[in-house]
């Protein structure tokens, strides 16, 4: 059960990033764990999500989100602005699940202008180049 400082939730929007695409940018300045977003998604069984997880990588996007050995969360059907995060391997967010919600929070505190993102920790083929920053040679 959330507690009365989740209930508010920091203010966030999507806007243009340097990363790739769309970003996630905090509105205001975010303390270290506070709970930001949800991660919204349409809840399905891994092995329904497979297919749908092929057709995003060859679009060049990560929507789906891997729960557990049984359930993900595929962001392009019902998600929220917090499917537009970014992955950093030098990441100002983390996130944690419970039970099937997925929390990004902050894993420092964030500034108001500041670009959210995570690890997404990805298994399996690594087939888009991460774009964190021009040097980096990591594939997510």
């Amino acid at each position: 059960m959330p507690s009365a400082k989740d209930k508010t939730l920091p203010r966030i929007v999507r806007k243009r990033s340097r990363v790739h695409g769309f970003g996630v940018f905090a509105q205001e300045r975010i303390t270290k764990n506070t709970r930001i977003i949800d991660y919204a998604g349409e809840l399905v069984r891994n092995s329904d999500s497979v297919a749908r997880e092929a057709r995003y990588l060859k679009e060049g996007c990560i929507w789906v989100f891997r729960l557990n050995r049984r359930w993900s969360r595929d962001a392009a059907v019902n998600g929220n602005v917090a499917r537009f995060i970014n992955h950093s391997c030098k990441p100002n967010c983390w996130f944690e699940v419970v039970d099937h919600t997925i929390w990004i929070r902050a894993s420092r505190t964030i500034e108001a202008g500041e670009e959210l993102t995570y690890d997404y920790c990805t298994i399996g083929d690594h087939t888009i180049k991460c774009r964190c920053s021009s040097d980096c040679e990591r594939w997510i």
